[in-house]
């Protein structure tokens, strides 16, 4: 009895190991269903499933070796699942190259701050356009970016290389918003940063949240991460473990205690 008392109690609104009312709610932008990956040998996803809804904030979220990045590596085309499937806008993903899934409407925000060193501000916005039939559409999008990141506007001319690392996540993101895209994934879009700019980088996803663009997250800052998101997934060894609403998952007690630090 002492045991059963002092037990974690759910949280309403959490489910676990793959049950998940969303996937019945209208049709998802983004629909993963029961997928397997492996890097060689080693199987990093047994099963995975996942929706992401129109205008949805949702988060990929466990320890570190959960499969979070295998997730979104196979979602946008980096990696191929051995089985399973999944399909963006209705149609089936699997098996096309990364640049054919971006020019569906999909970019990607890679860990680590990828940007072109020796390019300038400017010309890695461009990049991002490559993309686009509409080239006329090139300096409004680019004035959102400005607008959305003062301080890239301040350094347009400023090689990327030479830019701090909260800079370059910021040339990172408006570098994949410059295709104008449907759905956005970012992968650990806050490691490594100062304060200052994990702040900053935060307000600014809420921003484009807020502005109704689609965001796939995967976040090492657990809490962060579930307060600007309507749903999350939380993963363990490559499994579905539990999934819910932002607000849900923080109030659980077996998340805080297993993923967010008590």
């Amino acid at each position: 009895m002492e045991a059963n008392a002092t037990a974690p109690v759910a949280a309403p609104g959490v489910f676990e190991n793959g049950e998940d009312p969303a996937a019945n709610q209208g049709e998802p932008i983004l629909r993963v269903d029961s997928i397997d990956a492996a890097y060689g040998k080693v199987q990093i996803l047994h099963g995975v499933s996942m929706v992401v809804h129109p205008g949805e904030a949702v988060s990929i979220i466990g320890p570190n070796g959960a499969g979070k990045s295998t997730v979104l590596k196979s979602v946008c085309g980096l990696l191929k699942p051995s089985s399973g499937s999944i399909t963006f806008g209705g149609t089936n993903v699997i098996g096309m190259r990364p640049e054919q899934i971006i020019r569906h409407g999909m970019a990607v925000v890679p860990q680590g701050r990828i940007v072109f060193g020796e390019m300038t501000v400017v010309e890695n916005l461009e990049m991002g356009a490559y993309s686009l039939k509409d080239k006329s559409r090139v300096p409004t999008l680019m004035e959102r970016i400005f607008d959305l990141f003062p301080r890239l506007a301040e350094r347009k001319r400023q090689l990327a290389g030479t830019m701090s690392g909260g800079e370059q996540q910021m040339l990172a993101m408006g570098r994949a918003l410059m295709s104008n895209p449907k759905m956005v994934l970012m992968d650990e879009p806050s490691l490594g940063l100062a304060p200052m700019f994990v702040d900053l980088i935060f307000e600014q996803i809420g921003v484009l949240k807020r502005e109704g663009l689609t965001l796939l997250l995967v976040e090492q800052n657990a809490v962060r991460s579930l307060q600007i998101s309507d749903r999350a997934y939380v993963l363990q060894l490559g499994r579905n473990r539990f999934t819910g609403t932002g607000e849900a998952l923080l109030a659980d007690p077996r998340v805080r205690q297993l993923y967010l630090g008590g």
